[in-house]
């Protein structure tokens, strides 16, 4: 079965990750994997992913001034 292309604001990919991400949320791997996280930024490959970091963060037109709580969103 295809993909149907649902445009901006993906309703389907959206409640795949929330579910998804709950799940992983209530797992019980979440301190393991940060762990893991932590280490790989101390490791031998922490100059590479500070570079891809680097380079993604490159092509961001900044971060949501809604998310830095500097704006509230208004009721409409």
């Amino acid at each position: 079965m295809g993909q149907r292309n649902e445009g901006e604001g993906n309703k389907t990919a959206a409640r795949e990750y929330n579910r998804d991400t709950t799940e992983f949320a209530k797992s019980g791997q979440v301190e393991g994997k940060a762990r893991e996280a932590k280490q790989a930024m101390e490791g031998k490959d922490a100059d590479a992913m500070r570079k891809a970091e680097r380079e993604g963060k490159s092509h961001s037109h900044g971060e949501d001034r809604l998310l830095k709580g500097g704006a509230h969103k208004s009721a409409e």
